[in-house]
């Protein structure tokens, strides 16, 4: 088999090559960019976008709208550039070789729309590979700096979108709170109909309301996947 081949994730519209990326496309990914919530964004920044496949599906989804995607593990983001660079969306996506701290050190932009799949395993023991430990590793700074400057680089109107580990984004929701971007909404990811939600995708922005919730649930039965889910990803998935 032809290694770079496998490397090469095949969407309707796009494709993603993998190479140097520890995190490979996961059903994360894919479902928070089909779950994204936003009448029209024009602006749209992706934290640590990988491969790029995020911020390639809101391209699609979104098609006026201009994306920053900022990545920090260097291999990754020469990946992520050259997906861009190779896809039908490459004069909307600029990839930015930098953490988001930095990023907006130099940038003085505000967004509609922030989105992460971010490192999930707060305080755990780090991974032994050091990209992978990059990928989903983070202290507490990782969270708190998104706390104090998300908040002040969002447009009135605008959402932070981000999918985590249950308990992870029970404490993310909290940190938020303190600085007044409040849940509007979460939506459970379920393995099967009758499994514990294993993540949650929350949408915070400025308005305090009472948040709405919602279920998704990947599976009917073993790899069979639901009706819910074929729909989500149906204009991205070529097996649908």
């Amino acid at each position: 088999m032809d290694n770079k081949k496998s490397l090469v994730f095949k969407f309707k519209q796009f494709e993603v090559d993998q190479t140097n990326c520890a995190m490979k496309v996961n059903t994360d990914a894919v479902l928070l960019a089909a779950i994204v919530n936003h009448t029209n964004p024009a602006s749209i920044l992706d934290i640590g976008t990988g491969t790029g496949v995020i911020a390639m599906m809101l391209a699609q989804r979104f098609p006026a709208a201009i994306i920053d995607a900022v990545e920090i593990d260097e291999p990754a983001f020469k990946t992520s550039k050259s997906n861009f660079e190779n896809s039908v969306f490459s004069k909307r996506i600029t990839a930015h070789s930098k953490s988001f701290q930095e990023f907006f050190l130099d940038e003085k932009l505000k967004y509609d729309l922030v989105v992460s799949n971010p490192p999930f395993f707060l305080n755990s023991l780090a991974s032994e590979n050091k990209a992978k430990k990059v990928a989903r590793h983070a202290d507490k700074y990782f969270f708190t700096d998104l706390a104090k400057i998300i908040p002040q680089r969002l447009n009135s109107n605008g959402f932070l979108t981000i999918i985590l580990p249950v308990e992870t984004a029970k404490y993310a929701i909290k940190l938020f709170s303190e600085q007044n971007l409040w849940l509007q909404k979460s939506t459970e990811i379920l393995s099967f109909k009758y499994s514990n939600p294993h993540r949650l995708i929350i949408e915070l922005g400025f308005e305090k309301i009472n948040p709405k919730s919602d279920q998704v649930i990947i599976y009917d039965s073993h790899k069979i996947y639901t009706q819910q889910y074929c729909s989500l990803l149906n204009d991205f998935l070529t097996i649908f």
